[in-house]
């Protein structure tokens, strides 16, 4: 697939990075020569230096015959320009823009063919702000992600000493929790993937990944560790978009208060907001946090822009009291070295944001994408179609199916109804199937799986 990538920010690059290791052509375009250097020094890919939205960067860049735009600079305008240029005068087939400023978003009017031409919105600060929201509502999970719009969810949990599972083989977890279905569809145990099969000991420290119907969820984590107490009150430090959307989306559940530097900022959010408290200061301040009862706080999360007055702010946070401290973190380089010390969560934006680009980039009638560990792994989920003589999947147990190695089929979504999978299921026409691929290099295989032809017999 030709595709070009407007933007070589974090959310750009991590994209570009993805892709050009998967026999895609990629051509990345910013402003910055510099930025560009360094990724065509590392990855195998064009660059073109410029301004996104001008017709000749474009052209330069090759839109005659792109198959996808995809604008992710830090500009709003720019991306939305540059998807109707495409448009207009490439007729590219596929464009899809970063659009983060809430004032263009309330009116999804603006987005049609016949006003600015983008076949797909993402705004990173929504994605990072429902992310949030999954890992409170469930404590103790270090990611929560959600298929088939929530019917089914991929949790990681670490497991500890004291789990009822820990120790045991994981074909005793339907003994522990009769009723429950659930599927391990993955762990990893010092860094390194194993294939989860009936006879797998858990072992405490395992990073456990688990495909479940939401109303499980908290069955299954039980097995694994002891479950955590409801989360009641959160502090946000940070009163930009992700923090005001967070407070706005909790509010109402718990007990929040927000805190920002910025005397304007704290006043318009204060209006805005209904019942949460909005404090204006430093979040690294010591006394401040004291004074806010830290240490009877259930979460803490740094939001702001910093990275570095994020990890001090959770840091400190987490010294005083706070129960679990999570972390906004922009610099991939930064997210494994805090995780191993007083940080609990590290929150990537552009890892939360990849996922819903990869959905269409993907081949196949691949609906969701969920990139996980650093990009290392992927959650995905594709739509079979066709029958027994078009698909390699419609009409086969799954034990009959040739899955690339180290690939997974979790669970089965069939209309409103949640199929955890086992070797003898099979799959019908226009079953929602749940994969976990830890080996990304064979996401190629997977999405031919996937992909409808006049005979595979």
């Amino acid at each position: 697939m030709k595709i070009i990538i407007l933007g070589a920010g974090q959310v750009g690059s991590s994209l570009a990075n993805h892709l050009a290791n998967e026999a895609n052509d990629i051509t990345i375009v910013d402003t910055d020569a510099r930025r560009l250097q360094a990724l065509q020094d590392r990855l195998d890919l064009r660059t073109v230096a410029g301004q996104a939205s001008h017709p000749d960067v474009l052209l330069r860049a090759g839109a005659e015959d792109a198959d996808m735009i995809i604008a992710v600079t830090n500009s709003d305008e720019t991306n939305m320009v540059a998807c109707q240029i495409a448009y207009t005068l490439f007729h590219t087939p596929t464009k899809i823009a970063r659009v983060r400023a809430q004032e263009y978003l309330q009116f999804p009017q603006l987005f049609s063919q016949d006003a600015l031409p983008i076949d797909v919105m993402i705004s990173p600060e929504q994605l990072v702000t429902d992310y949030i929201h999954r890992l409170i509502e469930h404590p103790g999970a270090l990611q929560v992600l959600d298929f088939s719009g929530g019917k089914v969810q991929l949790v990681a949990v670490r497991a500890y000493y004291g789990g009822p599972l820990v120790g045991h083989e994981l074909r005793t977890l339907r003994d522990h929790i009769p009723g429950v279905q659930s599927r391990v569809a993955a762990i990893y145990r010092r860094g390194r993937a194993i294939h989860p099969e009936g006879h797998t000991v858990i072992e405490a420290d395992d990073e456990v990944f688990f495909l479940a119907a939401k109303k499980d969820i908290r069955a299954v984590m039980s097995e694994l560790r002891k479950l955590e107490k409801p989360v009641k009150r959160v502090i946000i430090a940070g009163g930009g978009n992700i923090g005001k959307r967070l407070a706005k989306a909790l509010e109402n559940d718990y007990q929040v208060k927000l805190i920002d530097h910025n005397q304007e900022r704290t006043r318009a959010i204060s209006e805005e907001l209904n019942r949460t408290i909005v404090l204006q200061g430093d979040a690294a301040d010591e006394e401040l946090l004291l004074e806010e009862n830290i240490e009877d706080t259930d979460v803490f999360c740094a939001l702001t822009n910093d990275d570095e007055a994020n990890i001090l702010s959770s840091m400190l946070a987490k010294r005083l009291g706070a129960r679990k401290v999570m972390t906004l973190i922009n610099r991939a380089a930064y997210v494994d070295l805090v995780e191993s010390g007083d940080i609990d969560i590290a929150i990537s934006p552009p890892q939360a944001t990849i996922g819903s680009l990869l959905a269409h980039v993907r081949r196949g009638d691949v609906v969701m994408v969920h990139s996980l560990r650093r990009g290392a792994a992927e959650a995905i989920e594709a739509i079979a179609h066709g029958d027994q003589y078009s698909s390699r999947v419609v009409g086969r147990a799954i034990e009959d199916i040739k899955l690339p190695e180290g690939t997974t089929i979790g669970a089965i979504v069939r209309g409103d109804e949640v199929l955890i999978a086992h070797h003898n299921t099979v799959i019908e026409a226009e079953d929602h199937v749940l994969l976990f691929v830890v080996n990304k290099r064979r996401i190629p295989d997977v999405e031919r799986l996937f992909q409808v032809g006049v005979t595979f017999l």
